[in-house]
């Protein structure tokens, strides 16, 4: 098998594997429950959150941002999310989502990765909790019929 080949194999794999990979994210959310896709919006922010703060390591200015300004758009998408007839929790949450949003923005401006670790921690109590109640919100789905 020549070089050309290998190349060519190795772009067709890559590119499949891709396709594949997009297939499977968009079946997950398309199959998810409400409370299912809370824990992937979470999961995004914290992945963008993770890959953002290798590039302030690694000063990978324009990459660092697209990652920080992603996971933006998901804790603000959390944050309008919220049922704010729920009380002092939503409220509480809605707060929490906006002190994220505004960290994340200093962090970016700042090129700092305590922020970027101080907001990961701070969501992953969110995504802690939300996890520890999901047999109880499929329970609520299921009495409500959803």
């Amino acid at each position: 098998m020549s070089d050309q080949t290998e190349v060519e194999d190795s772009i067709m794999y890559a590119r499949a594997a891709k396709q594949y990979q997009t297939v499977g994210n968009q079946t997950g959310v398309m199959d998810a429950d409400p409370h299912r896709l809370i824990q992937l919006l979470i999961d995004g922010a914290l992945d963008r959150m993770a890959a953002a703060r290798g590039h302030i390591e690694r000063n990978e200015i324009e990459q660092r941002n697209k990652m920080l300004n992603s996971a933006i758009k998901i804790i603000s998408g959390l944050q309008e999310s919220l049922n704010m007839d729920a009380g002092e929790v939503a409220a509480n949450l809605e707060r929490l989502y906006d002190y994220m949003t505004r960290r994340l923005f200093e962090a970016n401006v700042k090129n700092d990765a305590e922020i970027v670790d101080e907001v990961i921690r701070l969501l992953t109590e969110i995504k802690d909790a939300w996890d520890g109640i999901r047999d109880e919100a499929l329970q609520e789905m299921a009495r409500s019929g959803q």
